[in-house]
C-alpha cells in the first residue's frame, strides 16, 4: 500500500479512498486549481457485477480525471454471488446520490455530473440515471455515457449477438452465463433462454417497438443475420427468469415517459461486439424521445476496448474511442 500513495503522490491528482454512504469510492481531484467549481464524474465499472475493482480501473479513472479536469469517483460497489442482485445497483445509485448531495466539498458543481459506465457499468449506469429523473430532492444528472452497454436479456438472436457469438472477449453464451451467474440462476436453462423461450407473446408483442432488429440499420445485418424464428414459450421458465425483465436488469424495457426524461447521451458501440445491437436500440429509443445523443462507432473495436486503452496490451481503437469519451466530457 505504501508503494501506491507514493505512486498516488507523484501524480497530478489528489486520490483518496472514501466512504460514501458507507460504499466504498476511490476520489479523483486534479491538484492545479480551477477557476470555478469543476464537472464531476461518476464511474460505474464493467464486470457483469461478478468482478472488477476499483484498484482494475484505476488507470482508466486516473487518465479520465487528467484529460478532461474533472473529479472523478469510481464506485466500488459489492459483488455477486457474495452480494447478490441487485445489490450492485442499489450501491450505485447510494453513491451517486452522495456524491450528488456533497459534490460542493469536492470542488464540483452539481448541475455538471455525468454518470459514466462500460459494459455492465453501462447497465448500472443507464438503470441510475433512468432512476433518477423522477427526484425533485436532487440535482438533474448533467449527462450518461454508457460504453458498450448491456441492456436487454430478452432477445440474444439480434444480428450482432449472431454476427459476433464467437468474437472475444464476450461470446454470446458467456455473456448469458455470467449474466445467469448475476442473477443467481440455474446454467441449465441457458439454452432455452438464448432460444426466446422465456418471453411470452404478449410482452413479445409489448416490446416489439423497443426491441424489433427492424430497428437496427441495415449496415449492419450485411454480415450474416438471419431472422430467428423463437422457440415455444415456456411459462416455468418465464417464471424462473423473471429478474432479466426488471428495469434495472434491462433498462432498454423503461417506459417512454421514463425516456423522454433523461440526459443528454454518449453511447460508444463496437462492431464486433454482442452487444452492440443494444447499443444501437438505446439509441433509437432516446432520440426518439427527443433526448441528444452523441454516438460514437468502433468499426474496428470489440467488447472491452476501452479497457485496453494504454499499456503493454493496448489498442488503437481504444484509445480513440477514449479520447471521444473524453472530448464529450469536456464539452459539457
Amino acid at each position: 500500500v505504501s508503494n501506491e500513495i507514493l505512486l498516488w503522490k507523484a501524480t497530478n491528482l489528489f486520490i483518496k479512498d472514501l466512504k460514501f454512504a458507507k460504499v466504498p469510492v476511490r476520489v479523483y481531484q486534479p491538484k492545479a486549481p480551477s477557476a470555478g467549481p469543476r464537472r464531476g464524474v461518476v464511474y460505474l465499472h464493467g464486470g457483469v457485477g461478478l468482478i472488477g475493482t476499483i484498484k482494475t480501473y484505476e488507470k482508466l479513472c486516473r487518465h479520465v480525471a487528467s484529460t478532461s479536469d474533472s473529479v472523478v469517483v469510481c464506485v466500488g460497489y459489492r459483488l455477486a454471488p457474495e452480494h447478490p442482485y441487485p445489490t450492485q445497483f442499489w450501491d450505485c445509485l447510494t453513491a451517486t446520490e452522495h456524491f450528488m448531495t456533497t459534490a460542493e466539498e469536492y470542488g464540483v458543481d452539481p448541475t455538471r455530473i455525468i454518470i459514466c459506465g462500460d459494459s455492465s457499468g453501462g447497465t448500472l449506469t443507464t438503470a441510475v440515471c433512468q432512476t433518477l429523473v423522477n427526484r425533485r430532492d436532487l440535482p438533474k444528472v448533467r449527462a450518461q455515457i454508457i460504453l458498450y452497454p448491456f441492456l436487454q436479456g430478452l432477445d440474444f438472436n439480434l444480428p450482432s449477438y449472431q454476427q459476433n457469438g464467437l468474437v472475444p472477449f464476450l461470446l454470446r453464451e458467456r455473456t448469458l452465463t455470467l449474466g445467469m451467474q448475476y442473477l443467481n440462476k440455474d446454467l441449465s436453462l441457458m439454452k432455452d433462454v438464448l432460444d426466446g423461450c422465456h418471453v411470452p407473446e404478449d410482452l413479445k408483442q409489448k416490446f416489439r417497438k423497443w426491441l424489433s432488429p427492424d430497428n437496427i440499420p441495415m449496415e449492419f445485418k450485411i454480415r450474416g443475420y438471419k431472422p430467428h424464428v423463437p422457440a415455444s414459450y415456456s411459462e416455468k421458465l418465464h417464471v424462473l427468469a423473471k429478474a432479466v425483465f426488471e428495469t434495472i436488469f434491462s433498462p432498454l424495457l423503461a417506459e417512454d415517459a421514463i425516456i423522454c426524461q433523461l440526459p443528454e447521451t454518449f453511447i460508444l458501440t463496437c462492431e464486433y461486439d454482442v452487444v452492440r445491437d443494444d447499443g444501437l436500440l438505446y439509441k433509437k429509443r432516446l432520440e426518439d424521445n427527443g433526448v441528444p445523443v452523441t454516438w460514437y462507432h468502433v468499426e474496428d473495436g470489440f467488447h472491452g476496448a476501452v479497457y485496453y486503452f494504454d499499456g503493454c496490451f493496448s489498442f488503437q481503437c481504444g484509445r480513440k474511442a477514449l479520447d471521444n469519451v473524453i472530448k464529450f466530457i469536456k464539452g459539457i
